[in-house]
């Protein structure tokens, strides 16, 4: 690797950043006080890892999820297995 090489990754890596900060802008136009978790979830996609959600009721869990979906162009579907959501026998 030569110095054109490492200057090419340095300013690729400088472009995704700046992507990665205005979708951190845009979600957090609708959540507040969820950094913490916005950034475990960007670290999660962009490793292409997996990430369970898990919290009391009106956390904005769901929230968070609809919205990076909608910045980054997804469709949202929500899976759950509470009770409320389980068919009856």
């Amino acid at each position: 690797m030569d110095y054109g090489d490492i200057t090419k990754t340095g300013n690729l890596i400088q472009e995704q950043a700046k992507t990665i900060d205005l979708l951190r802008q845009e979600v957090m136009k609708i959540l507040v006080g969820q950094e913490h978790l916005l950034d475990r979830m960007l670290m999660t996609m962009i490793t292409g890892g997996h990430i369970l959600l898990e919290g009391v009721p009106g956390l904005a869990k769901t929230t968070l999820v609809k919205t990076l979906a909608q910045a980054i162009g997804l469709q949202f579907h929500r899976i759950s297995f509470t009770p409320d959501l389980l068919p009856l026998t």
